[in-house]
């Protein structure tokens, strides 16, 4: 079987949900050992954590686009549907090319399939992310699913791994305590590859410490290897000074909110410092140019003026404290509204308990997926004298967009969630 249309290849992904999400890599590493190995031809940086993957993806990206090179970056989860996985210079794959690589790969997942070893949406989507970087980028960026250790993307070799941060997140799988989610995360350190880590708790840096000095990686730690200094912050743009331990001086401007992001573009910046160091030849003023310029989609993304209205995909309590912190920068003297939908597995109750003190009104909401949260799950879990239930998210957004003019309105709670508003506001104003 050929498939030819766009349609036939969203029907297939949508067939292959029924193998749900496994752990393991045994049949990733079968079905692109079937396909000659396409990951060991990337030069691919692989990045993990708990927050700021997609942010610090996003900063390196700008970076070395700037500099000249064919970028692929693999997102997940994707705020642009199927296609939306697979970037390169900020392109989605095309449906064409999205069709060509399911026909080249189809045989072997059937092949898996006759085995009783069926590879997963997630793992078909990967293997077709490699063959693609292997064909036509210069680097790719990829960014794990969950954890990092079983986690699907962690099936090459790269050339740094970057771990952003490790806080309680997704605990049914990777454990209720900080060192058991930070071992999930050091599962992407490899032998003689060097590793940067972001602002971590002491638990978790010598869990990381311990597995960087087993695989003889050397360990770039923030605050010990690198460090930032804020300078001003106004509207949304921001500088501040970027040091490295042996003495090099940056002066940096963000045009994104939030200290944050700060924080994500300093491990950017760590990152092409040992990527020159490598032999990567670099020009420091387009890296400069390119990290002003990024620009992050769902990521306390202002998206209208009047009213404001702020996307951000806060999506645990470590996110949900990040947006809050930014919010309270940039809004503080205007009545804010908020919009939250989010997951039934996330820590619901602490995410609201955060949210909720610095919005005059809550609307909780739904979407359609089987993971999201409903209404009794979500009654139970705020405490907020003026929230309100609205089953059609879609009229809670309709209602903001009328509202008075010095207001502010937040939607968040879930990435998928963030995903479905940014594409409601794309067909009705062209965002």
């Amino acid at each position: 079987m050929m498939f030819e249309h766009f349609s036939q290849i969203e029907a297939f992904f949508q067939e292959r949900k029924q193998y749900g999400v496994k752990p393991g890599l045994e049949r990733i590493h079968k079905l692109l050992q079937l396909l000659g190995n396409p990951q060991e031809d990337m030069n691919a940086v692989h990045v993990a954590g708990t927050n700021g993957k997609g942010s610090t993806i996003h900063y390196l990206k700008n970076a070395l686009l700037s500099n000249g090179y064919r970028i692929g970056v693999f997102n997940s989860p994707s705020l642009e549907g199927l296609t939306g996985h697979i970037l390169l210079n900020n392109d989605r794959i095309s449906e064409k090319a999205l069709i060509q690589y399911v026909n080249d790969i189809h045989p072997f997942i059937k092949q898996l399939d006759a085995e009783l070893n069926h590879p997963t949406e997630f793992e078909i989507i990967t293997v077709i992310a490699f063959l693609y970087f292997a064909d036509y980028a210069d680097f790719a960026l990829i960014e794990a699913g969950m954890g990092g250790r079983e986690d699907t993307t962690n099936c090459f070799i790269p050339i740094l791994s970057i771990i952003t941060n490790v806080e309680r997140d997704h605990t049914d799988f990777l454990g209720e305590s900080i060192q058991s989610i930070a071992y999930h995360k050091a599962g992407i350190i490899k032998e003689n590859r060097p590793v940067i880590a972001g602002d971590l708790y002491k638990e978790a840096l010598s869990v990381i410490t311990e597995e960087a000095s087993k695989k003889h990686a050397p360990l770039y730690p923030a605050a010990e290897s690198f460090q930032y200094q804020i300078g001003d912050i106004m509207n949304s743009r921001q500088t501040f000074q970027w040091l490295s331990a042996p003495g090099k001086c940056m002066d940096i401007t963000l045009n994104t909110a939030g200290i944050h992001q700060i924080k994500n573009a300093s491990l950017a910046i760590m990152a092409l410092v040992i990527l020159e160091d490598n032999g990567v030849a670099l020009d420091w003023n387009a890296c400069i140019t390119g990290l002003a310029t990024a620009r992050i989609p769902g990521r306390f993304e202002q998206i209208h003026t009047k009213p404001a209205i702020i996307l951000d995909g806060a999506h645990n309590p470590a996110g949900v404290q990040a947006f809050t912190d930014t919010l309270t920068d940039y809004f503080s003297d205007m009545e804010k509204h908020l919009v939250f939908a989010a997951f039934k597995d996330k820590d619901l109750k602490q995410m609201l308990a955060e949210l909720e003190p610095h919005f005059d009104s809550v609307t909780l909401t739904t979407f359609d997926h089987p993971r999201a949260a409903g209404y009794e799950q979500l009654q139970k879990v705020t405490h907020h004298p003026n929230a309100l239930w609205m089953s059609d998210w879609q009229k809670a957004i309709e209602q903001i967009s009328c509202q008075q003019d010095n207001m502010c309105y937040c939607v968040t709670g879930s990435l998928h969630f963030i995903a479905i508003v940014r594409k409601y506001f794309e067909e009705i104003a062209g965002l």
